[in-house]
């Protein structure tokens, strides 16, 4: 089966988002008392009293900028939750497919970024699965995996 990696936020656009984010405020850090806040950098939960904050983020836009792809009115901007300090952020530990342990919809996308479709994926063992099938298809540039409840953006797949 063909391993895939979930893409966090680049530490250089962790930056950008900090000083002002896609809609163009700047963050807002707090401390997280409680910790388990889905951290977009790192891929990991936040931990009880580290400094976070959420910021709104589009990927789509900015994976085009990047391609030359227009999404047109796909393309969204949502809340994503971030370290507060771009130099606290180790980036992610490992190179498998976090925050499978919910249901979670893989949206995929064209290379000119448009929705080709979609999937709900419930059980961490069939992540790996669904997103072989979704790059099976040979128009399937990306997917962004999302939360069900609030269809937040969690990360992205990319082919090869």
């Amino acid at each position: 089966m063909t391993k895939h990696t979930a893409r966090p936020v680049p530490p250089t656009v962790l930056r950008e988002l900090l000083a002002a984010d896609d809609a163009g405020r700047p963050a807002v850090p707090r401390t997280d008392d409680e910790g388990g806040a889905p951290l977009r950098c790192c891929l990991r939960r936040s931990r009880p009293g580290e400094r976070i904050a959420l910021v709104s983020y589009a990927p789509l836009r900015r994976w085009a900028a990047g391609t030359g792809a227009d999404p047109g009115a796909y393309d969204e901007q949502g809340p994503v939750f971030v370290h507060a300090d771009a130099g606290a952020c180790a980036g992610p530990q490992d190179d498998g497919l976090p925050f499978t342990g919910a249901h979670r919809t893989l949206r995929r996308y064209s290379a000119d970024g448009r929705i080709l479709g979609g999937r709900l994926v419930g059980a961490p063992e069939d992540f790996g699965p669904a997103l072989t099938e979704a790059f099976a298809d040979p128009a399937v540039a990306l997917v962004h995996v999302r939360a069900v409840e609030h269809g937040c953006f969690l990360y992205e797949v990319r082919r090869g």
